[in-house]
């Protein structure tokens, strides 16, 4: 006895799923594949599992029918399954339509077929039938409810035989709404004209998916391509009353259970291939399952959990960032109170910093200012000298006017040259007070682009008096064209002024007759300009050349100390660098870059 239940449970069972469309054609794809799982999970037979499908109930058309069945009774012949699934109403239809001609006696399960496409009348002992029970105006309202402002409802379904008998009973279904919301009927459309009637819906719509098989242009739609580029291009959510189409492109609401009704088929075939008689077993129908939404979708469409149904369930739930990094997130606070303890500790110090850097950028301004007066103090007598000049010439002239304006006829030609001297020697005069001014002037940094030949020439022209007085003689070497640069006039003035007083002094001192400075400005690159104040002096000691640029080192009986280490703070603070050296041929030379923001003219 225990042999021939091993033997009967060795021996294989034939199992033949019939799709209504195609194996990838939803629903029913996924119902097949769900169907065989379980049969597998469940089946103490190895079983033989082969899949056909209806392809003709994609159209109205019943002659190839008779062709499609006498090829299956052709490819079973010999081997007839033990039982057949039929998936779905048209597959359901093509089965009990067949039935004497296919196969007469074998057991028959029509399952994923709504309670209204199954002919119960023409079932024989046979068959059994695990039915849908659908209501859309249950769905349609659960769209209502969570979106309670919605106007409009876009239907999308196909042109299949199939799906013009649920276009009517859809209608039928949802009449009492009409006067509550409008429905849009797109079965009569292409699917890329569908696509473009979800894109620009109007505000409070929303969309149903009943399925699209075939479109109205009778091109096939298969697997779940359609009902993503519908998501893709819609501004408005997605429903479905099937769990199939749950998981990806669809808000949620009442559906039928994929698992439920699958899990019913297995068990019902399996008790068949045990020995049970078909048309003994009773399915009751499947009905709604509890009502199950998409938290993803709920996000993007804005939609409050508060309006769900009770009882709802909400998959795909994001867990927290609490939950997911509890430890990660303690850790990370840790560190971050570290870091802000860190980051305040060197605020406090970088502001304390940054007050000693400003009080100190005070007092070396308050040491540049003293600095120019005490130059200005040393120059006085040139500058007085300077000034006697034009003042002199302007008085001269004014006696030679009033000479002649005693005459009887003193002419007008000499009257307007000399009224011109006095002009000249008036802005000479102006000119050299000015500048004065503006060495003396005690006021803020100011940064704007400035000619460096230009503020080579006013220095010299501020120094040339005292120059001439000490037989020194100074010459300039400039560009041909300007060089811009960024930086404060007043300060740029004093670092050259100071260069050029000291090689004066330097020369002053010297012996021979050859008492020359040259003050030069070139181009060292395309960036970068650079000035040099060259004398033909007795140069720098090796011994000072170390320490020239140090604070209050000086080599004059009367300096402080003071002029070139300002001018070197000041010329690295307009991003620059200033040095000393000797010359192979005898004197001294400092140099000093900054760089250039243009050239006045194009270099040829």
């Amino acid at each position: 006895m225990l042999a021939t239940m091993e033997a009967a449970a060795a021996e294989s069972k034939r199992v033949m799923l019939l799709h209504s469309f195609g194996r990838e054609f939803k629903p029913w794809g996924e119902y097949a594949t769900t169907i065989r799982q379980e049969l597998n999970r469940q089946s103490p037979w190895p079983l033989e599992i082969s899949e056909q499908s209806v392809i003709t109930a994609r159209s109205s058309d019943e002659e190839p029918e008779a062709a499609f069945a006498q090829y299956l009774r052709t490819l079973f012949a010999n081997h007839p399954p033990d039982v057949i699934v039929s998936l779905g109403a048209p597959a359901a239809a093509f089965v009990q339509h067949h039935r004497q001609q296919l196969f007469a006696t074998t057991p028959m399960v029509l399952t994923a077929v709504e309670v209204r496409r199954v002919r119960y009348s023409d079932l024989t002992a046979n068959d059994v039938v695990v039915a849908i029970r659908t209501d859309h105006l249950p769905i349609m309202q659960n769209i209502l409810s969570v979106l309670p402002s919605t106007k409009q409802i876009a239907v999308v379904i196909g042109a299949s035989p199939n799906e013009k008998f649920w276009r009517k009973e859809i209608a039928r279904e949802v009449a009492p709404l009409e006067g509550r919301v409008e429905f849009l009927w797109w079965d009569n459309l292409s699917f890329e004209d569908i696509l473009k009637q979800a894109a620009n819906l109007p505000a409070n719509s929303a969309i149903f998916w009943e399925n699209i098989a075939v479109d109205a242009t009778g091109v096939v739609h298969e697997g779940d391509t359609a009902l993503a580029r519908l998501y893709a291009a819609a501004n408005a959510p997605i429903f479905s009353h099937d769990e199939s189409y749950f998981g990806n492109a669809t808000v949620g609401g009442p559906m039928t259970s994929l698992l439920g009704v699958s899990r019913a088929t297995a068990m019902v075939t399996l008790r068949i291939l045990g020995g049970e008689k078909a048309g003994d077993i009773k399915v009751a129908p499947v009905g709604w399952d509890a009502p199950k939404f998409d938290w993803r979708q709920l996000q993007h469409w804005g939609i409050s959990e508060s309006r769900l149904p009770a009882g709802s369930q909400v998959f795909f739930r994001e867990p927290t960032a609490w939950e997911k990094y509890r430890w990660q997130i303690v850790l990370a606070g840790m560190v971050l109170l570290a870091q802000t303890a860190l980051i305040i500790a060197l605020l406090t110090e970088h502001r304390r910093r940054r007050t000693a850097e400003l009080e100190s950028h005070q007092r070396m301004t308050e040491l540049a200012h003293l600095n120019r007066q005490t130059t200005a103090g040393e120059l006085s007598a040139s500058i007085a000298h300077e000034l006697n000049q034009p003042l002199g010439a302007i008085l001269s002239n004014t006696e030679a006017l009033e000479i002649m304006l005693d005459s009887s006829m003193p002419g007008m030609q000499e009257v307007k040259s000399i009224l011109a001297d006095i002009k000249g020697a008036d802005l000479r005069a102006t000119e050299i007070i000015q500048r004065l001014r503006r060495l003396l002037t005690k006021a803020q940094v100011e940064t704007k682009n400035i000619d460096l030949n230009e503020i080579v020439s006013e220095v010299i022209g501020i120094l040339a008096a005292q120059a001439a007085a000490r037989g020194v003689i100074i010459n300039t070497v400039l560009t041909r064209h300007p060089l811009i640069i960024k930086g404060d006039r007043v300060q740029l003035e004093q670092v050259i002024l100071n260069l050029v007083a000291n090689a004066i002094d330097a020369l002053a001192e010297a012996r021979g007759d050859d008492r020359r400075s040259t003050v030069r400005t070139q181009l060292v690159d395309e960036d970068t300009a650079e000035l040099s104040v060259s004398d033909t002096g007795p140069g720098i000691r090796p011994d000072v050349l170390k320490r020239i640029f140090d604070p209050f080192f000086t080599t004059k009986q009367s300096g402080m100390g003071m002029g070139l280490a300002i001018a070197r703070t000041i010329v690295e603070a307009h991003g620059g660098r200033l040095w000393a050296e000797n010359q192979a041929g005898g004197g001294a030379i400092f140099r000093f870059t900054l760089p250039v923001t243009r050239v006045g003219a194009e270099r040829h």
